[in-house]
């Protein structure tokens, strides 16, 4: 029986976060273009209790919402080798776009103005309004369990 170390998870983890960044882009634009077609259809503003979205559109965003958690759910099954591995990479693939979603947001709206500035999270199972340093620092958390799992899981 072969004693050979294992595979080192770092490189796959490079390239989650590669994925994760590129990944939040193309979430924070959609954001950008919804602000901008509401705004011009509906008058909407997006501060909390003034922004609702508009009924017809609650099942459409509701289903990229999830759309979004499966695409996050599978990077992480495929550059898992083990379940906990898979987990682990879930974890940070979810933490460095969740972060890197709110940066993107600030280079190209300048929002959110502050960390306690509140944004609409989810639309499932209903709206959640939270301060944005809140969703960060879980996904923060995230990241660093996850790198704990993949340190751990690596010397197992």
């Amino acid at each position: 029986m072969s004693s050979a170390p294992a595979k080192s998870p770092w490189p796959r983890l490079v390239v989650v976060a590669v994925w994760a960044v590129a990944f939040a882009l193309v979430e924070a634009m959609v954001v950008v273009y919804l602000r901008r077609l509401f705004g011009q259809k509906y008058g909407l503003t997006f501060a909390p209790g003034d922004f609702h979205f508009p009924r017809a559109y609650v099942g459409y965003e509701q289903a990229r919402e999830a759309a979004t958690m499966v695409m996050l759910l599978a990077v992480g099954y495929l550059a898992g080798r083990t379940w906990w591995q898979r987990f682990a990479y879930w974890l940070f693939a979810f933490g460095v776009w969740d972060v890197f979603y709110y940066l993107w947001l600030y280079v190209y709206l300048r929002w959110p103005t502050s960390p306690g500035t509140k944004d609409l999270l989810f639309l499932i199972p209903r709206e959640w309004w939270a301060p944005v340093w809140q969703p960060v620092l879980v996904s923060l958390a995230f990241v660093a369990v996850a790198v704990l799992i993949l340190a751990k899981t690596r010397r197992a």
